[in-house]
């Protein structure tokens, strides 16, 4: 297939450094594309690959082609980070969400960024691969400031993670009776109500972490959110955070 031949076109490896902790680095793949002028998708994936590069923990790689989730994947990668929404955009093959599902169902990690809770709206399984999906109906809070709030201090991304202040949209807008454990909210101005802001799940052997968190640079280049990003991804790959 031309479009499984092209995603190498943008694996971009990012080494860990030489100060790691670890004798090999977490292998993240960034999955991302369908350029929106609300989602800067390019853009915002780059800054996550750097942010994971930085910790000396993580080779990371972006494609702008999820037809990448149809190959070996498995093979190559701990943890997937979905930063991709096909709002008005066909969804991917059968093949690729397939692949995405067996990759996390067989024991690999999956962390889900902001609007990919509005992706691949025809495919039913999302919402138990996922926890919540966008209802369609409700949206978010004014692009603006507020806190970020722990509410799990035990889980293992969490634990020494404090609230934290952050300029983004505050989701109210996720829906679905899947089981997860809360792990953060924030207290909607809308409406009144503390929302969820990240969540965990598991999918078959598989680790889960969903945060509506991440619209943009000024978000995701805040230090509360590059925190909370390196712990996930480690989490997801893992099941434990080393520090």
């Amino acid at each position: 297939m031309v479009l499984v031949m092209l995603i190498v076109m943008f694996l971009i490896p990012v080494g860990a450094s030489a100060a790691s902790p670890r004798s090999e680095p977490m292998r993240a793949l960034i999955v991302t594309g369908a350029e929106h002028p609300a989602h800067k998708w390019h853009e915002n994936s780059q800054a996550m690959r750097s942010a994971l590069a930085a910790s000396g923990r993580f080779d990371a790689r972006v494609s702008e082609d999820p037809e990448i989730l149809s190959t070996s994947i498995a093979e190559r990668y701990d943890v997937v980070v979905l930063n991709y929404c096909n709002w008005e955009l066909p969804s991917p093959s059968k093949q690729a969400l397939e692949g995405l599902q067996e990759f996390v169902k067989g024991g690999k990690g999956l962390v889900v960024i902001h609007f990919s809770s509005g992706a691949f709206p025809d495919w039913p399984e999302y919402v138990k691969l996922i926890g919540r999906v966008w209802d369609k109906v409700r949206t978010h809070d004014p692009y603006g400031p507020f806190r970020v709030n722990v509410v799990e201090k035990q889980h293992p991304i969490i634990r020494n993670l404090s609230d934290f202040d952050i300029t983004d949209e505050l989701y109210f807008c996720l829906a679905g009776e899947t089981p997860i454990k809360v792990l953060l909210t924030a207290r909607s101005k809308v409406t009144g109500k503390d929302e969820l802001m990240g969540f965990v799940l598991q999918y078959g052997a598989g680790r889960v972490f969903h945060t509506p968190l991440g619209h943009d640079l000024k978000s995701l280049t805040s230090p509360g959110f590059v925190r909370l990003l390196r712990r996930a991804c480690e989490w997801a790959a893992t099941g434990d955070v080393k520090d």
